[in-house]
């Protein structure tokens, strides 16, 4: 069983080297998300927005194990973060959350519907739990065309609940797709607690029924997220078909721009910052293995640099062309 492997050593055994790549990683998508959230603030970004602030291990522990030649993405609607681990330009990134024509989306999809064929990565999605099914068809396509490749599917708690994320589990364990579904089990959904919505909250165990394995990983340390994925990934590159990866985590902010989050306390979300957050564990084991902090303030003086350079970007980048309406739309003849 994968989850007694994974209990077994949940330590991915880092360089110092990596440790630091990731430590720059996940302060890039924290700086960029705050960076986002004052934007928005300002009247700069419209419509939803949803900010990745304090799951930055999740996307930056598993992507970093993924080979981004062959193998494919596909999230929600908190989608930023993922970009950005996926190594994309910040500068296409903010474009696109301020309507630019810059924008990766041509900044027609905003913060929720951004998408690189380029990259392989494929959204970004409003309706929550369809990703899912779609990234059903990606891991077919994966198997189909033999490339090697496998489909990493990010959904929340909250779409854990809907039909067609089982669909897609069925079939996905029938036909044995290279697929690894991740569920960025943040606590909350939309607003409401996991056990106020959930039977079952341990979302890992939702497999069972369509005989696929599942991981329980602490989503707050980069290390364990990124041991987690190293078997899982192995496990389906082997042809065993998919694995069900629940990442426990904690988002800082709202559900959205818009969300007051009033459904919990300060004290609770304080907690996680002080104990839990996942750039304070890794800083610690950086400084055990010899990196000093005036080293590591260096470095966030350099991504808050390199943020501020993105934001500019995007504010100076022009709207698109009106032309721009009638352009990458699929018209059907029935």
């Amino acid at each position: 069983m994968l989850q007694e492997r994974f209990e077994a050593d949940k330590q991915y055994q880092a360089t110092a080297d990596e440790m630091l790549e990731f430590y720059r990683q996940m302060l890039l998508i924290r700086r960029f998300e705050e960076k986002a959230g004052q934007l928005y603030g300002l009247g700069l970004i419209g419509g939803f927005c949803h900010l990745y602030i304090g799951q930055e291990a999740v996307a930056i522990g598993l992507q970093s194990a993924l080979d981004s030649e062959r193998d494919s993405v596909i999230t929600g609607y908190r989608d930023h973060g993922h970009m950005l681990a996926y190594g994309i330009d910040p500068n296409v990134i903010m474009a696109e959350l301020t309507g630019r024509q810059a924008g990766i989306s041509k900044g027609k999809g905003g913060s929720m519907h951004m998408f690189s064929t380029e990259h392989k990565f494929y959204g970004g999605h409003g309706i929550v739990g369809a990703q899912v099914a779609l990234g059903g068809g990606l891991a077919l396509a994966h198997q189909y065309t033999g490339d090697g490749g496998l489909c990493l599917a990010y959904f929340g708690d909250g779409a854990a609940n809907q039909g067609q994320v089982y669909e897609t589990f069925n079939m996905a364990a029938l036909w044995k797709l290279p697929i690894v579904f991740v569920v960025e089990n943040n606590q909350y959904a939309m607003g409401t607690a996991v056990k106020r919505s959930s039977a079952e909250t341990e979302f890992y165990r939702r497999g069972a029924a369509f005989r696929i394995p599942g991981m329980d990983v602490n989503g707050m340390d980069v290390l364990e997220v990124r041991q987690a994925a190293e078997i899982a990934f192995a496990h389906v590159r082997n042809g065993n078909g998919p694995v069900l990866m629940e990442c426990n985590t904690y988002r800082y902010r709202g559900h959205s721009m818009s969300d007051p989050a009033k459904y919990r306390t300060r004290e609770e979300v304080q907690d996680y910052r002080e104990h839990k957050d996942p750039i304070e564990g890794l800083k610690r084991h950086l400084i055990e293995a010899g990196t000093t902090e005036d080293d590591l303030k260096g470095i966030d003086r350099e991504i808050r640099s390199r943020i501020a350079e993105a934001a500019d970007f995007a504010e100076t980048s022009p709207e698109p062309d009106d032309a721009e309406l009638y352009t990458d739309v699929l018209v059907g003849t029935y």
